[in-house]
């Protein structure tokens, strides 16, 4: 099957990717555009796994208000002072605020989450579980699961993201990564909402 040069300028409008990737995704593909993307998005993906390893020391710190209720600083890091500029760069920091507005994570990765708070969520799923008379082994997958699903609930990185729940946070980052073509790091965030009690 002929790939048309209409086809490829609609697959690149739809990506962001290059007219020679375009080409080889929708080959690929026999013209399939849904199987295109696919290849593309797995393409980039692997490309920003590459990337993981780079310095971070360029960015962005995005503050983003949400009806003066809610307000949100993030920071993302990327390589370069170039791309730290670029709109598209800018755009995803503030899809990143405007997502912790909404979704109220409070770590980026599950790495950044206290032994004690997964400890406390062990004891209560294990407490529960034996209180219905559960096996042992049967224990241990209600604990990983339950652990699993608030990793879920309150990591950045694995929530979906509020404008596309296909994706979590994290693929839309690698998206991004693959797209602008540095490493790209959430480095940390905070989320104020109006009457909230203050910690002491």
């Amino acid at each position: 099957m002929a790939i048309t040069l209409d086809q490829i300028k609609s697959l690149r409008e739809e990506t962001g990717a290059g007219v020679l990737d375009c080409r080889k995704a929708l080959e690929q593909a026999k013209g399939d555009v849904t199987l295109a993307i696919d290849y593309l998005r797995e393409k980039g993906l692997s490309t920003a796994a590459k990337r993981a390893d780079r310095e971070t020391n360029q960015g962005v710190v995005e503050v983003y208000s949400h009806g003066n209720r809610v307000g949100v600083m993030v920071e993302v890091n990327c390589e370069t002072d170039f791309v730290a500029r670029s709109e598209n760069f800018r755009n995803l920091a503030h899809e990143f605020a405007l997502h912790i507005a909404a979704s109220e994570p409070k770590y980026v990765s599950e790495k950044d989450i206290p032994e004690s708070v997964l400890n406390e969520e062990r004891e209560i799923a294990r407490k529960r579980a034996l209180e219905e008379g559960k096996s042992d082994e049967i224990v241990e997958r209600i604990i990983e699961g339950r652990l699993n699903k608030l990793k879920d609930e309150i990591c950045l990185m694995r929530q979906p993201y509020v404008r596309d729940d296909t994706i979590t946070m994290e693929k839309l980052l690698m998206q991004n990564v693959a797209a602008i073509g540095e490493n790209i790091v959430v480095r940390r965030f905070v989320r104020w909402e109006l009457g909230e009690e203050i910690e002491q």
